[in-house]
């Protein structure tokens, strides 16, 4: 009887699924996606293909959605200002790298959990001793960060103003700043920061402190004005995201994509 009451279960639970997917089939078969185009490992042009995004947030929701049986594409749209334009005014449909509030949060409906985050630390010298450890400690000191990184509001707000930071259009041009010793230390993400170095053969002259100054998350978020949004598609892609944090399968994606990207850095070096 158990076993007649389980193998229920199981059937009811492919039923309700099986008709979920053709409810949001009928509903929306392809969503237009887009983001920032300089973000990487999360979402960056494809340099083999600009017309495309690519990116561990790619990934994850790419695998997401097939998953419910819609179709997806990854569109570049410019700057991410640009690209919250489109998808503010529904002519894209989903951002994949959005940061919840702002002046536009009321255009969008933001999944949670997040689909990734980063992890912002303080990269130095690799002679520098000891270990910043407190802002304090940072406050006497003078850095740099990158134009391209996004921290929270909260951080701006809050933290910045008690920072000596300057700010610089790139990661290289940082990281240039701090092995000349016009600046202490580097702001930048884990992750983007360790490939960068490595890739300008820096990996032995720097070094990241175990101190997270700051930890921005990037969401989903789908245009309030997309015809594909709606609460059965919310709910699916709130489980999606749910099951990835919980799986591993979102820092997967991110090592996955840093390989990647470094790969990229590294070819027209190959090509000289």
């Amino acid at each position: 009887m158990r076993a007649s009451l389980n193998l229920g279960a199981v059937l009811l639970a492919v039923v309700c699924l099986g008709a979920a997917q053709v409810a949001l089939a009928d509903r929306c078969e392809r969503l237009i996606v887009s983001g920032s185009p300089d973000a990487p490992p999360y979402l960056w042009r494809d340099p083999q293909d600009p017309r495309h995004l690519m990116g561990a947030n790619a990934d994850l929701l790419k695998q997401a959605v097939q998953e419910l049986g819609i179709s997806v594409e990854f569109l570049y749209a410019g700057k991410r200002s640009q690209a919250l334009e489109e998808v503010r005014s529904g002519r894209m449909d989903l951002l994949a790298d959005a940061a919840s509030g702002g002046a536009s949060a009321q255009a969008f409906d933001f999944i949670e959990p997040p689909v990734s985050h980063n992890e912002i630390v303080v990269w130095t010298r690799s002679a520098v001793e000891p270990d910043v450890t407190t802002l304090e400690e940072l406050a006497a000191r003078t850095g740099a960060r990158s134009q391209r990184t996004r921290f929270t509001p909260g951080f701006d707000a809050q933290t910045a103003p008690r920072l000596q930071l300057q700010s610089v259009s790139s990661l290289t041009q940082a990281l240039q700043k701090l092995m000349l010793g016009e600046v202490d230390y580097v702001l930048a993400g884990r992750y983007s920061a360790m490939v960068m170095a490595q890739t300008l053969g820096l990996s032995a002259e720097v070094k990241a402190m175990p101190m997270v100054v700051d930890r921005p998350a990037f969401h989903l978020a789908l245009s309030t004005n997309s015809v594909c949004n709606d609460p059965l598609l919310r709910g699916q892609l709130e489980k999606k995201m749910t099951e990835s944090a919980a799986s591993g399968r979102a820092d997967e994606a991110v090592k996955r994509n840093l390989d990647v990207w470094k790969s990229q850095l590294q070819q027209p070096a190959a090509n000289q």
